[in-house]
């Protein structure tokens, strides 16, 4: 009894997860925008699972000032190995739908936790050096300044106020979590059940 068929509806939901994951691979995943008076109509950086776009080459002639380093995808691991993480796990989860095994559910589960835990560190980390690292020679200095982006939610940077949320393919991922979550905690209840029967 310790090892119960999955539920036909959170099969389903499953497998639904998997092929909503898909869409992370064409989907911005998060995004950060800049907001100051000299620039009413904002501007904003977007965060793919292969590479950046938004207003990177104007956010890049700014940061120069500031001494930060300019951003290019070539520069970061992450663009080269994400996507294989999103496609694996979008497998991952319609496998684990199509075989119903509750065991294989947990284990994507703890999987997609660790992925989720080490993401969101990885990209503090990338933050804080890009937000520390200055040039000491940058045309503009503001002693014990950092301009290190916030990992979600507000910051001001100077005068511009920074804004960094998930963008449809993070909320997608987010969504995704939930529903593996939700499936867990019931077939775990629906087993606990059969066996006080």
């Amino acid at each position: 009894m310790k090892n119960l068929p999955i539920k036909a509806i959170h099969r389903a939901m499953l497998v639904l997860s998997g092929l909503a994951l898909v869409l992370t691979l064409i989907l911005p995943i998060w995004r950060i925008e800049l907001d100051a008076a000299q620039y009413p109509e904002g501007l904003e950086l977007l965060i793919y699972s292969h590479k950046l776009d938004g207003q990177v080459d104007i956010i890049n002639g700014l940061n120069h000032y500031i001494g930060m380093k300019t951003l290019h995808a070539d520069d970061f691991v992450e663009f080269t190995v994400l996507p294989y993480i999103l496609a694996a796990f979008a497998l991952a989860f319609i496998a684990v739908g199509a075989r119903g095994n509750r065991r294989s559910m947990q284990v994507l589960f703890i999987c997609f936790v660790v992925f989720g835990v080490v993401a969101m560190v990885d990209f503090w980390v990338w933050e804080y050096n890009y937000g520390h690292d200055l040039d000491p020679n940058a045309p503009i200095k503001v002693p014990g300044m950092a301009y290190q982006p916030p990992l979600i939610g507000f910051k001001q940077l100077l005068n511009f106020g920074a804004y960094s949320i998930p963008d449809s393919g993070g909320w997608i991922i987010v969504a995704t979590g939930l529903i593996l979550l939700y499936c867990v905690v019931a077939e775990w209840k629906r087993n606990k059940t059969k066996i006080s029967i």
